[in-house]
């Protein structure tokens, strides 16, 4: 059983806090700008769905993907039970978004909480981006949140200690976080104490999360590289300059290839 496997279970939970609606509505903004007309979305590490849900609510047709079956479950099931608009479409894929190839192209790929962080390897990173390159019609653009490396130097992790609970279970998570300066990686290890509320019975669960952290040359680099010319670079939810007091950054790229330049947009930081 991989770690999203077992991360299904409470994923939900220990996000239920987490505002996918405003979320959806930042991306929703940024497509506009970018692409007026743009109809259609595919998501990159879609989880359970809420993110394209919320953008299916405002007229885009969305197709999901994950590498968790768990995930994707999920996400078919409360799929199941939304209310869509008519005319718009969504579905979810079990699928690896470092190998993906669907028969269909879409104005926007999008990839939320940090999936692309979770490509490690530069390996990984390049190959998620040709597959964006792929699935993506002319002048499409890509969207993916990450952690900000500058923010991530400066304001290193630290243990912390997250408790949630329902009706039905209680979660107990401890993050206990290692740098990898040279890799420019986090290694954030989950102690999890899960605990059935009516039961009483108690599982604990143990999870490692590998997480890389990007700097803006390096982005421009990979992105030109593979046929993208980055657009803007802000923090999330803000469009602000990226910041080393905030970790999280969004980056958004248009799919023609070029050099990497300035672009002077209200939110507009490739440098």
């Amino acid at each position: 059983m991989t770690i999203f496997q077992q991360y299904a279970g409470y994923y939900d939970l220990l996000y239920g806090d987490k505002d996918y609606d405003g979320e959806a509505a930042f991306v929703a903004d940024i497509i506009h700008r970018q692409l007026p007309h743009a109809k259609s979305i595919l998501e990159f590490g879609c989880g359970t769905g809420l993110h394209a849900l919320a953008l299916a609510k405002k007229g885009y047709s969305v197709v999901g993907v994950d590498l968790s079956r768990d995930m994707i479950a999920q996400a078919k099931k409360r799929h199941s039970k939304a209310s869509i608009p008519s005319g718009t479409f969504v579905s979810f894929e079990q699928a690896d978004i470092r190998s993906l190839r669907l028969a269909q192209k879409f104005d926007a790929v999008i990839s939320l909480f940090h999936v692309m962080s979770y490509q490690t390897a530069t390996l990984d990173v390049e190959a998620t981006m040709i597959v964006a390159g792929k699935h993506l019609k002319p002048n499409g653009v890509f969207i993916f949140d990450y952690w900000y490396g500058p923010a991530v130097i400066k304001n290193p992790p630290t243990v912390r200690v997250k408790c949630i609970e329902n009706e039905a279970i209680r979660v107990t998570r401890m993050a206990k976080p290692q740098m990898l300066h040279g890799e420019h990686i986090v290694n954030v290890g989950y102690e999890i104490r899960i605990e059935d509320r009516v039961s009483g019975s108690v599982k604990q669960v143990r999870e490692n999360h590998s997480m890389r952290y990007f700097f803006e040359p390096e982005l421009c680099q990979l992105l030109n590289s593979v046929g993208f010319e980055p657009v803007r670079f802000g923090q999330w939810l803000t469009s602000k300059p990226p910041s080393d007091h905030t970790w999280s950054v969004y980056a958004v790229a248009r799919h023609i290839t070029t050099e990497c330049e300035t672009h002077n947009d209200d939110a507009s930081l490739v440098s």
